[in-house]
């Protein structure tokens, strides 16, 4: 059976080739391999691979690979990902909120700390870091915590970390969820001994 032999020539990413459109509002300032995004909701720093540049054109950004084989692709489509993110956050900002469930669940945000009541025998608190912050909308009761960053990856993983003070358990449904989680839930010995 005759091997088939691979293309020297790599594709390019499909995500990497398209430009990041710059909406106004949000400047974007280029020095050696480091990006400064800025707008109306923070600034934002991105350091580009080794491989990866990028360049005006018009309004819009885009960006190049000079690697070598696959990475050539891997790097672009990261990139301009990464790079459309920060944009976006700049002008518009991310949003995560996460819901509360259960008896004596509560949400407290003071300044840069949240207090959390997560059935403990002592309150949790956290210190959020100064690009995210905080609130508890009045008419949840304390029950939902709304976070807010111009950086994606900084809200998702202080999301992450609260949701991990407590996540849902399987049997109740209680603990700390994001809100539209959808929770796996098990039957409990109860509801398995009525179907003997």
């Amino acid at each position: 059976m005759a091997e088939v032999q691979a293309s020297p020539e790599f594709k390019k990413s499909r995500v990497g080739k398209r430009g990041v459109l710059v909406p106004k509002g949000v400047t974007v300032s280029q020095s050696g391999q480091k990006l400064d995004i800025s707008g109306p909701k923070g600034k934002l720093v991105l350091d580009l691979p080794e491989h990866v540049a990028v360049r005006k054109d018009g309004e819009s950004w885009l960006v190049e690979s000079s690697a070598e084989g696959r990475d050539a692709a891997r790097l672009q489509g990261l990139s301009r990902a990464l790079l459309a993110s920060m944009v976006k956050g700049a002008a518009e900002g991310y949003e995560r909120s996460l819901e509360l469930v259960g008896t004596g669940y509560r949400a407290e945000v003071k300044g840069k700390v949240v207090t959390l009541q997560l059935g403990f025998s002592h309150p949790t608190s956290i210190e959020l870091p100064p690009s995210i912050t905080g609130n508890v909308p009045p008419d949840s009761k304390g029950t939902m915590l709304v976070l807010n960053s111009a950086d994606k990856a900084a809200l998702g993983q202080m999301a992450a970390t609260i949701r991990g003070l407590r996540p849902p358990e399987p049997y109740g449904g209680k603990g700390v969820r994001y809100r539209g989680e959808n929770i796996r839930r098990k039957a409990g010995k109860a509801a398995k001994g009525k179907g003997k």
